[in-house]
């Protein structure tokens, strides 16, 4: 295993250990985080999350550079447009919590000036969510959207999980929750 993959073998570790273990809470942390209004949530968000701009303080609080299976750290699907690079707190995932203030990833696009925090994404394993909703729960929402689906056997080498892409930080023309940026460009 090179070192490029270490941070990516270590979040998938944490996604399967704790997908199966903690799913306790989840129902209310998710109510919580839908409770107020899209507009009252990107602004409580923007507050919780305005630290982070500094990337010296994400890797303080746990947030480690997520890398593909292939070893790529900024995350592009031409001619869509890009994500980022992905900062993941792994403590944070595996559970069916929706935590509004707390998302699972940070990600940055990178600029000439360096990595500069674009979005927030939030991440809930599909094993975790149905076993604290019921097999047939829909989707977790978040600002008023529905998470995306990613099956298993995904660039991530993750299990099947809900996803949901926050661009608060840097305009998003195809939609402030949409998966891809095409303002967003990897080197």
């Amino acid at each position: 295993m090179n070192r490029s993959t270490r941070p990516l073998v270590a979040i998938a570790a944490a996604f399967a250990v704790l997908g199966a273990s903690q799913v306790a809470g989840g129902a209310q942390a998710a109510g919580q985080a839908t409770a107020a209004g899209p507009q009252n949530q990107v602004q409580a968000a923007r507050a919780a999350t305005d630290q982070y701009h500094q990337l010296s303080t994400a890797k303080a609080a746990g947030y480690m550079k997520l890398v593909d299976v292939n070893g790529i750290a900024c995350i592009a699907q031409p001619p869509m447009g890009a994500m980022g690079v992905h900062y993941v707190k792994a403590s944070m995932v595996g559970d069916a919590a929706v935590r509004l203030r707390h998302p699972e990833a940070l990600v940055y696009r990178p600029t000439p000036k360096g990595l500069r925090l674009s979005a927030l994404e939030y991440v809930v394993l599909r094993k975790a969510w149905r076993a604290a909703h019921g097999p047939n729960a829909p989707r977790p929402m978040l600002y008023g959207h529905s998470f995306n689906f990613t099956p298993a056997g995904n660039r991530y080498g993750l299990p099947a999980f809900y996803s949901l892409h926050a661009w608060i930080w840097y305009a998003n023309p195809s939609g402030m929750f949409t998966m891809w940026n095409p303002q967003v460009n990897c080197p």
